[in-house]
């Protein structure tokens, strides 16, 4: 007779571990002291404690950031099309928002968040955050998924491979299609 061969569960896009072989490595992840670079073109740096860093995340839907804003840095408009977000700001300053859906009028939701603060940002909905100071602020939050996701507005609709149409985008955004090639040049992704 032949030994059965291990099955292997397919979840969220992970092979989960069978419970037997896992072990405290599995649920633990260390350096989230340490500041990340934020010299780039936006001024910050996310730090993603997700399923792919800690596997024991896989089904629990729970993951964590830590975002670093150099002054005047930003972390630009995005969403998270899997998870909501709770931000808490831990040092400096910042300016933070979301928009609401079509249906709701767009509304722009915005708070300035000092040490200690809190803000949430539904699933879905486009936000920002902002420091506007002239010292680093560091802030960490909590997604309502394991694998949240990220989709950075800019960069996906002016830096997607191949581009979108300009003549597309400039009827969206009301823009000459000139103005549109030069975003996309921007946007462009590096090789």
């Amino acid at each position: 007779m032949t030994p059965k061969k291990p099955v292997s569960v397919f979840v969220n896009g992970k092979f989960c571990k069978n419970p037997k072989l896992a072990n405290a490595n599995d649920f633990f992840t260390s350096g989230l002291n340490i500041p990340g670079n934020t010299y780039n073109k936006v001024g910050s740096n996310v730090t993603t404690v997700n399923v792919d860093r800690i596997p024991g995340l896989n089904t629990l839907g729970i993951s964590l950031v830590r975002i670093d804003y150099a002054p005047f840095g930003q972390n630009p408009p995005h969403t998270h099309p899997r998870g909501s977000e709770i931000l808490v700001v831990v040092e400096g300053m910042l300016y933070v928002g979301f928009v609401s859906s079509n249906q709701d009028g767009n509304r722009l939701f915005t708070k300035v968040l000092n040490k200690g603060d809190v803000f949430v940002f539904p699933i879905g909905m486009i936000h920002f955050q902002f420091n506007p100071g002239h010292t680093p602020s560091v802030a960490f939050a909590g997604l309502s998924s394991q694998n949240a996701g990220v989709i950075t507005i800019a960069d996906t609709v002016f830096g997607s491979t191949p581009p979108i149409n300009p003549e597309v985008l400039a009827r969206a955004f009301q823009l000459d299609p000139k103005v549109v090639e030069e975003l996309q040049q921007k946007f462009k992704p590096k090789n």
